[in-house]
């Protein structure tokens, strides 16, 4: 499978497993999950077929491990908009946590913390790296070091998704440094 459809691959299961699955005619059950022969079915009734080879290759080769497949049924790991209980239990962090964003959210969040716009949490990153790459979606990143240890002290809660990505409700700004 060649790169592009790969990514084109998962940018469709994305969309249909975190945020509309209602526009190919999928229900997600309260967890998230989806039968995979149920998910392919729907693809192709919507005009983007997907062999069980290609979604098997997507599910196994995504960077950031979107999703899981458990037996016959598939979700996705965080970053729903949509409302699914993952089910994850609470985690006591690393110390700090990192979150990429760029300069023109500094404002927002130094008034505001980071909060989970639309999504249900907040994401953050275990390494500086991580929080590069996703910052650099948007444009140049700027990383922010999250006192993490201290917000579990002061009683946030956290938890950690399959593929690592840590989760809160809020981060308020007094827990926020920015990084060079």
């Amino acid at each position: 499978m060649d790169e592009r459809r790969t990514v084109k691959v998962s940018k469709y299961l994305s969309k249909h497993l975190r945020h509309q699955p209602e526009r190919i005619g999928i229900r997600l059950d309260p967890h998230g999950w989806v039968a995979v022969d149920e998910l392919l079915k729907a693809c192709a009734q919507h005009g983007f077929t997907i062999t069980r080879e290609e979604l098997d290759h997507v599910v196994a080769v995504n960077d950031k491990k979107r999703f899981m497949v458990a037996g016959s049924l598939i979700r996705a790991n965080q970053g729903h908009t949509v409302t699914v209980d993952l089910g994850l239990p609470p985690a006591e962090p690393p110390a700090y946590l990192y979150h990429g964003t760029v300069a023109r959210s500094l404002d927002a969040i130094r008034a505001e913390g980071l909060r989970p716009m639309a999504r249900h949490h907040v994401h953050l990153s275990p390494d500086r790296e991580t929080a590069v790459r996703v910052g650099a979606r948007r444009g140049v990143p700027v990383v922010l070091a999250v006192d993490a240890g201290a917000m579990h002290r002061a009683g946030h809660l956290f938890h950690v998704s399959a593929n690592g990505v840590w989760l809160t409700d809020h981060v308020p700004p007094e827990f926020l440094r920015l990084r060079d």
